[in-house]
């Protein structure tokens, strides 16, 4: 691949040189279902400030893992120049998914444009910044969920939080890859498509004490997706659910969550690196934090702005 060199991808040492944060680990399914890189046997597809690994069987992200500088963020035009990676060609869903017939979703970021917008220069930072328009880098995302509730978490992490309180932090973020996730109704080369209805991500970061902190947030888009009639509700098979997938099948539209880490390793199968869980949820409410919930009722009404406010107001980060 061009200037493949450049890629050099997530840094574990990014917060503190004594004290790295690793990536998240795979489970055994997981492992065996890795997509191959070529020229890279650890399944670790790097580009610049992020990396990412992919399932071979969903052609999805497991997860991306992101260095965020706030003191080094630099202000770059947006150049949509979405392309196939030819190191993961074949494990990649491109313009075959995100134009087909009823693809009413957007090419949602996993790590997202603007924050690997930082570096030495404009020229690293543009860079970067079009490093994201991998089609490895992307999940269909409803853009109700990808353009307002999605889009309002992680400018309040870049924004409100890094930049403003010049932090470095990491930022793992992917979808849940589930045999239970409900088809597309369109039918990709003859391939039917799972899409995902969870989406998760987790900041870990060091607190004004030098100590390292997580935390972690949890959204869905079960209902964008039915009543906008793009998947397949006949292959979203509701019997026979374990409790613990009746934690998965609870999620609601659009939501926006903070949850414990332990919960987000439940749903997603992954093990997240150590640190404090700075936020802990004891409620026996399941992953529903009612006063964030956001719905395509309220989606089109004047409490909109309210409600996003008011969630970002009660993410505990410190």
């Amino acid at each position: 691949m061009k200037n493949a060199t450049l890629f050099t991808g997530y840094q574990s040492d990014f917060l503190n040189a004594e004290r790295t944060v690793g990536l998240p680990i795979l489970n055994a399914d997981q492992k065996a279902d890795l997509a191959p890189v070529e020229g890279n046997g650890n399944g670790i597809v790097n580009y610049i400030n992020y990396s990412l690994m992919l399932s071979s069987s969903h052609k999805f992200p497991f997860f991306t893992a992101t260095n965020i500088d706030g003191i080094d963020f630099k202000k770059v035009p947006r150049k949509d120049n979405w392309r196939i990676d030819s190191r993961v060609k074949n494990y990649q869903w491109g313009k075959e998914l995100y134009g087909a017939a009823r693809s009413d979703f957007d090419r949602g970021h996993m790590t997202k444009r603007e924050d690997v917008q930082w570096g030495d220069n404009e020229a690293i930072a543009s860079a970067a910044a079009d490093s994201t328009f991998f089609y490895s880098n992307a999940v269909p995302q409803h853009k109700d969920l990808n353009q307002v509730v999605w889009r309002s978490l992680e400018d309040y992490i870049l924004h409100a939080e890094t930049k403003e309180k010049q932090l470095r932090v990491c930022v793992f973020t992917g979808p849940v890859l589930s045999e239970r996730n409900p088809y597309f109704v369109t039918k990709i080369n003859s391939d039917s498509v799972r899409i995902p209805i969870l989406f998760w991500k987790v900041v870990v970061f060091e607190n004004r004490d030098g100590n390292l902190c997580r935390v972690g947030f949890v959204m869905g888009q079960e209902s964008l997706l039915i009543e906008n009639q793009i998947i397949d509700q006949s292959t979203f098979e509701l019997e026979s659910i374990s409790a613990e997938d009746e934690l998965f099948m609870d999620f609601k539209d659009s939501e926006t969550y903070q949850v414990n880490i332990s919960l987000i390793e439940q749903l997603s199968g992954l093990t997240m690196p150590k640190a404090t869980d700075v936020y802990t949820d004891d409620r026996n409410i399941k992953l529903v934090l009612k006063e964030v919930d956001i719905s395509n009722d309220n989606l089109e009404s004047d409490s909109l702005e309210y409600q996003i406010g008011y969630s970002i107001d009660n993410i505990v980060l410190y």
